[in-house]
């Protein structure tokens, strides 16, 4: 899978993208990440990304032709392939969940646009923004840490990534509810001991147990996820 990131901080992601799974994936060649520069798609000689917006008030507003400009050149797909699908990372979009992230995923290229300042420019979303993705409903200062995040979430759908495919599958939200409890050593730990089901060896009680205790979690931590639960399922490990 192939995600190019757009944004005037590229040494946000250095860290990010060296570290855990992401790095692993990456090393692997299984997750190929490139962060470009915005500025070096300005055409003038301060590497200008940012002005005053026309009617006055608020703050710089990031213009148009350098995002426009580096968005159409990385877009460009050898031998005919699919041009990548270019999201725009802001409070504004589509909220994501894990529906939302494996459809991306499903897409195997993109293109994440981090704004900053007060905006950007309007005819940027008209001209080269196949879709606006939101982590959730609050301002940041800019799209780099929402595009960390759907980074770390479409890459967990990529096979090979996480180690054990199930752990995947059995993800909270997967199936609608949030995980269930998780213990390990020692059995006690300030009077609370480990459930005795989890230390039976009884694979069929301990799944029955596990979805039980996922849809009492769902129910008590967020109760709107249970109109899209359905019937329930286990909801499991989170690697």
């Amino acid at each position: 899978m192939r995600v190019q990131v757009l944004t005037i901080f590229p040494e946000l992601f250095g860290p990010f993208l060296a570290t855990s799974l992401v790095g692993r994936a990456i090393e692997k060649g299984l997750l190929d990440v490139r962060v470009h520069d915005l500025r070096e798609f300005s055409e003038d000689r301060h590497r200008s990304v940012d002005d005053e917006p026309y009617g006055g008030g608020g703050g710089m507003v990031m213009m148009a032709p350098p995002w426009i400009r580096a968005v159409r050149t990385l877009s460009e797909a050898p031998g005919g392939e699919q041009r990548p699908w270019r999201i725009l990372m802001s409070p504004q979009g589509a909220r994501l969940d894990e529906p939302r992230v494996r459809e991306l995923a499903a897409r195997r290229d993109l293109i994440l646009m981090c704004g900053r300042y007060e905006g950007i420019d309007e005819r940027v979303r008209q001209t080269v923004v196949d879709e606006e993705v939101s982590i959730g409903d609050y301002v940041l200062s800019g799209g780099e840490l929402p595009a960390m995040v759907l980074i770390e979430a479409v890459s967990r759908q990529v096979p090979g990534v996480v180690k054990l495919a199930d752990s995947v599958e059995q993800d909270s939200f997967r199936n609608g509810l949030l995980d269930y409890p998780h213990y390990t050593r020692p059995p006690m730990v300030e009077g609370l001991e480990v459930p005795e089901v989890l230390l039976s060896g009884n694979h069929a009680a301990i799944r029955r147990w596990r979805e039980e205790q996922a849809l009492r979690a769902t129910r008590e931590k967020r109760p709107d996820l249970l109109a899209r639960a359905g019937s329930g399922g286990a909801a499991a490990t989170e690697s």
